[in-house]
């Protein structure tokens, strides 16, 4: 039901989030994948016989739900009911998900949506006992202040929160596909994705409508910040190589900008800039390309372009964050895991492991006797 009203939910996305039509339907698409997997991982819901070491018992493990949670798909094939508090800066997609969900068989009781600003529904959500497990995505602000609320309940907790990720290109990888590469990792959604490069990190060198490709940031905070970071990176030393400026027709644009000559003491090397801002950094060997990309308090993904194996095995081990796109990247899907480390957040969402976040596990040991 999805793919066959996904023009009319991409229109929707578009118009509320300011990403492309052509970016929204490939969302669309790739958010229809999720439903796909998680409703066969619905019915692998196993638990596990395990050989006990008491003699005359044995001993297997269920899996249950862990109760009423704040994420659709993962909770609804664990077995759970749903509550969703949608960004109030687009809430109508959610909407419209919502619907279709209704329409394709799901009780409504079972899908609630809260569509507010108000704060208090969300302090409401993480301290009701009644519910069980939230997932959030959204700034590690906000989800340390739902940590702490929940933690008078000790609800099941899954945070995706900020990101600064880097993007390493050493000089022996295809260019090519680098700046391939960098550009999805950078551009997509005007630079406002948790999975965006924030930071593209380069091995020093000898230098020698439809067609729409960006859209608008979600609102005038999100310019600002875009700005400031432009500002601070320019006053400290560093120059523009192109773009640099909001847009000049009013909106909520800013231009794809690449900044050279960027510092460790600059605002863009420590936070989430969340626009269509790229800092190129310089580096001369492998140990300090990964000192400067785990030198942030955040963990969310990483990207290696390189075409020596062995290098992107040791790199990939040794970076500090949840995801690593290894001469690519697109790194999310329904059945890879989904999660960051650090202030990143913790829990996952997708694969396996993101319907283990919905579940409890009991154990049941049972005595049998010789008769």
């Amino acid at each position: 039901m999805i793919l066959a009203s996904k023009q009319d939910i991409a229109t929707i996305l578009s118009l509320e989030n300011g990403k492309t039509y052509a970016e929204a339907e490939g969302e669309v698409i790739y958010a229809s994948s999720f439903v796909s997997w998680f409703a066969e991982e619905a019915t692998r819901a196993y638990g596990v016989t395990i050989p006990s070491s008491t003699p005359n018992t044995t001993l297997f493990t269920l899996k249950e739900p862990v109760g009423v949670c704040e994420r659709l798909l993962q909770a609804l094939a664990a077995g759970c009911s749903v509550v969703i508090k949608p960004p109030s800066e687009t809430p109508y997609t959610c909407l419209a998900l919502t619907k279709l969900a209704i329409e394709a068989g799901i009780p409504p009781r079972v899908i609630q949506v809260c569509p507010t600003k108000n704060r208090e529904a969300a302090t409401e959500l993480a301290t009701n006992p009644q519910v069980r497990k939230i997932s959030f995505t959204g700034s590690t602000g906000v989800g340390k202040m739902l940590a702490k609320l929940a933690a008078g309940t000790l609800k099941k907790l899954s945070l995706e929160l900020g990101g600064n990720a880097p993007f390493i290109v050493f000089n022996d990888a295809d260019l090519d596909l680098a700046v391939e590469g960098a550009m999805f990792c950078k551009f997509r959604c005007t630079g406002q994705t948790c999975l965006c490069a924030n930071r593209i990190i380069v091995q020093k060198g000898a230098g020698l409508d439809p067609t729409t490709t960006q859209g608008p940031l979600v609102n005038r905070a999100a310019v600002d910040k875009v700005a400031e970071h432009v500002q601070d990176a320019v006053s400290k030393g560093a120059w523009i190589l192109i773009g640099g400026s909001k847009g000049s027709r009013g909106g909520f644009f800013f231009e794809p900008t690449v900044l050279s000559g960027v510092t460790k003491d600059m605002l863009v090397a420590r936070e989430e800039t969340f626009g269509p801002l790229a800092p190129i950094f310089s580096f001369d060997t492998e140990a300090e390309a990964i000192e400067l990309a785990n030198e942030t308090e955040f963990g969310l993904a990483g990207y290696v372009f390189s075409r020596d194996v062995n290098r992107i095995m040791r790199v990939a081990q040794k970076l500090q964050v949840g995801m690593v796109g290894a001469n690519t990247g697109k790194i999310s899907t329904a059945e890879a895991p989904f999660g960051g480390v650090k202030e990143s957040g913790y829990g996952r969402e997708g694969s396996l492991h993101g319907m283990d976040e919905y579940q409890v596990i009991k154990s049941v040991t049972i005595g049998t006797q010789d008769r």
